[in-house]
């Protein structure tokens, strides 16, 4: 008899000390915690929750990794703290701390592609902003795209996390790309063209109310069966030819003929010139409603329009005229 009430009391004994532990540790659970300066914590994929709680106390996120290993063990999600790149700098209690690691609350990054880029300059830009090389680029694109490359990335702010995966991103480009040509109902057939249009437009105005008005000089010089005759095209001919471009556009290389080069060949070239942006992509489906066959630069940073060549000599002239006007300032 005796030692069965030994054994209740120490029963009892023991779930009092539990339970008073156990609120001793949610207490310290929920107490917040500052770290004394902004930190950056980078979890390995597979830390154990022993190694992630060392992480945090080394870097003063938290006051014990003993407490929030033992947090962890009460919750049971040692095995669902996701790993990754982690900014601390808000007071946090431990709890919202494990919070986190378990949502995976890891820090974002961006990179801006900016339009009319070629398809190697964002590449190349890619890997200048991110840690994967251009190869590494490179190899994902070609994984994801078979044949041609040129013309089928969105330039776009894209937003990710590290380690980066640079497929992920590649992935995301192409499909932005191809949602907005959907929502234009194409037929597939046409969406080539549609990007090739859409990339000289890119490169010939970065104007948006512009834009409509050049694919219309577009479409309508190509209905006509006329040369579109588009500096743009004859750069990006030479680039192709060569790997290389001076700078500056000559009277020879006007004449140089390459696939590309709409001077001296009619229609749209083989391939587009450019990555266009969303609204050159809009722009090349849905031209303005206009008669306009010409333009040229109006000396203020954007064009102007001519139906008829006599206008458009016109519009010519008072170029040369405001650039003249600009290099005696000089």
């Amino acid at each position: 008899m005796v030692i069965k009430r030994l054994i209740t009391v120490l029963i009892v004994v023991t779930i009092v000390v539990l339970a008073g532990a156990a609120a001793w540790v949610y207490e310290q659970a929920t107490v917040a915690h500052k770290p004394p300066e902004a930190v950056e914590i980078v979890v390995p994929k597979g830390a154990s929750s022993v190694k992630i709680a060392r992480l945090l106390l080394q870097q003063q996120v938290i006051t014990s990794d003993v407490i929030f290993r033992l947090i962890v063990r009460m919750r049971n999600v040692g095995g669902h703290l996701r790993s990754g790149y982690y900014h601390f700098s808000q007071p946090a209690s431990m709890e919202q701390v494990l919070s986190r690691l378990q949502q995976g609350d890891v820090m974002r990054f961006q990179v801006t592609v900016p339009e009319g880029l070629r398809t190697d300059e964002m590449l190349k830009l890619l890997a200048e902003k991110t840690a994967p090389s251009v190869s590494d680029w490179q190899n994902e694109l070609d994984k994801q795209l078979q044949g041609e490359t040129e013309g089928r990335l969105l330039p776009e702010t894209y937003q990710y996390t590290k380690p980066i995966q640079p497929g992920k991103i590649i992935k995301a480009m192409i499909r932005a790309q191809q949602d907005i040509i959907s929502k234009l109902s194409l037929e597939p057939e046409v969406q080539d063209r549609l990007r090739i249009m859409a990339s000289i437009i890119e490169k010939e105005t970065a104007l948006d109310a512009e834009r409509p008005l050049v694919s219309a000089a577009i479409h309508n010089r190509l209905e006509k069966g006329m040369r579109l005759q588009m500096d743009p095209t004859v750069i990006y001919g030479i680039w192709r030819s060569t790997g290389s471009f001076s700078g500056n556009i000559r009277k020879q290389d006007l004449a140089a003929d390459t696939p590309w080069n709409t001077y001296t060949r009619k229609g749209l070239p083989p391939t587009p010139i450019g990555n266009p942006g969303a609204a050159s992509l809009r722009a090349a489906a849905q031209p303005a409603d206009v008669d306009y066959l010409y333009f040229v630069a109006d000396g203020s940073g954007g064009h102007a329009f001519a139906s008829t060549l006599a206008e458009h000599q016109e519009n010519v002239n008072r170029w040369i005229k405001t650039e003249r006007k600009r290099t005696s300032v000089r």
